[in-house]
C-alpha cells in the first residue's frame, strides 16, 4: 500500500503528523507514505524512517507570485511528481481548502475531516470519504484518529510515538549547552519579555547551568544577544544554524524552555526535557505533548504575567525528575 499525506505547515502541525505515521507503518506492514509539505519544512518528514519520499510544494512562495510559479515550470514538476506514483489513499491531514486542492490533483481516493469537524468547511467538499474527528481533543490525537479510519486499522491506545529517536542527531559541539531557551515564535503576544529570560538565565547560571540561544531571524538574534549579554559567561548566542543543526543542539540539551513555538513540539518529537510557556494558546490542544514535557500558561493570557520565578522552579523540578 502507498499512502500520499498532505501536511503541509505550519512546523509543529507538520511534527503533530508523526505519530499517525508511526501508527500506520505498525499497523501495515509494508506501507509506503510519501507526504505532501511546504519546502521550509521538508526535512522534518524526512527525519521518520517509514517516509519514503518528501514532495516539497511552495504555497507559501506561490501565492506572492503565481505566474513565476508557472513559467519557472516549479509547477509542472510538482505536478509531476504527484503524479509519479499510484497511491491507494491520498489523507488531508490539514484540513484546508489549500492542502484539499492540493489532495484533489491525485487520482486516488481522498480522505479528510467532516466539514463539521475541518478546519476550513469547503475543504470537506473535495474528500470522497470523510470522518467525524472531534475537535475537543489534542491535534496529535485527531490525526492518528484520522489515519486509523482511513487506512482500516484500530487507532493505537498507546502514548504517542514521533519516531525519531534522538541517537540520530549527532551532538553538534562539546561541549553542549545544557539548557536551551527557545525565546522566537511568529506572534508577538506569544513572546516572553526579555527581561523575564534574562533573570530565569541568571538564576539557571548561579546554579551551574549554560545556556544556549538559537535564532530564526534578526529580531530573534538581536533578542538572543541582548539575552545572553545579560547574563554573562553562562550564555552563548549560536550562529544561523539550519532545523537539522538546531535539532542536534536541542538533542543534546539537558532541558529546553520555549514559547509557543514549532521548535518548541520537536523537544517532544525528540523525548528532550521542555518547559513550555503559553499565553494565548490552549496547550492542551495544541501543545509539545509527549514524554518530560510541562506547560505553564498564562492565567489571563499575558505572558508577563508568567514569572521567572514560576518557571525556575518548575525547570528545576523537572531536572530533578529526569537527573
Amino acid at each position: 500500500m502507498r499512502v500520499l499525506l498532505v501536511k503541509t505547515s505550519s512546523m509543529g502541525d507538520v511534527i503533530h503528523a508523526l505519530p499517525a505515521v508511526t501508527d500506520a507503518a505498525q499497523a501495515i506492514p509494508g506501507v509506503m507514505i510519501d507526504w505532501v509539505v511546504e519546502e521550509g519544512f521538508a526535512e522534518i518528514p524526512r527525519w521518520h524512517p517509514a517516509v519514503q519520499e518528501v514532495i516539497p510544494v511552495a504555497i507559501r512562495r506561490w501565492r506572492k507570485a503565481p505566474l513565476q510559479a508557472i513559467r519557472s515550470g516549479e509547477w509542472r514538476q510538482f505536478r509531476e511528481r504527484l503524479s509519479a506514483h499510484r497511491y491507494d489513499a491520498v489523507i488531508d491531514a490539514q484540513g484546508l481548502l489549500k492542502s484539499a486542492l492540493v489532495a484533489r490533483l491525485v487520482t486516488a481516493p481522498r480522505y479528510g475531516y467532516s466539514r463539521d469537524t475541518v478546519r476550513e468547511s469547503l475543504a470537506s467538499f473535495f474528500y470522497q470519504h470523510r470522518f467525524a474527528v472531534s475537535r475537543q481533543q489534542h491535534a496529535i490525537e485527531r490525526i492518528r484518529e484520522l489515519f486509523s479510519r482511513s487506512l482500516g486499522y484500530a487507532r493505537p491506545t498507546a502514548t504517542a510515538d514521533y519516531g525519531l529517536p534522538r541517537e540520530r542527531f549527532a551532538t553538534p559541539m562539546t561541549p553542549s549547552p545544557t539548557l536551551v531557551f527557545l525565546h522566537g515564535t511568529a506572534r508577538e503576544e506569544k513572546c516572553w519579555p526579555v527581561s523575564h529570560w534574562i533573570a530565569l538565565g541568571q538564576a539557571m547560571a548561579r546554579a551551574g547551568h549554560t545556556i544556549g540561544l538559537p535564532w530564526g531571524n534578526a529580531i530573534e538574534q538581536q533578542r538572543a544577544q541582548a539575552i545572553a549579554d545579560a547574563i554573562g559567561e553562562a550564555a552563548r548566542v549560536f550562529p544561523k544554524m539550519r532545523l537539522q543543526e538546531v535539532a542536534a543542539v536541542i538533542a543534546a540539551a539537558k532541558a529546553v524552555v520555549a514559547v509557543d513555538t514549532g521548535l518548541g513540539h520537536l523537544t517532544a518529537a525528540l523525548a528532550v526535557p521542555c518547559l513550555s510557556l503559553y499565553g494565548p494558546t490552549d496547550p492542551a490542544l495544541i501543545g509539545a505533548r509527549g514524554q518530560h514535557q510541562q506547560a505553564l500558561q498564562a492565567a489571563d493570557g499575558d505572558m508577563a504575567s508568567l514569572l521567572p520565578q514560576q518557571a525556575e522552579h518548575a525547570l528545576r523540578s523537572m531536572l530533578g525528575a529526569t537527573s
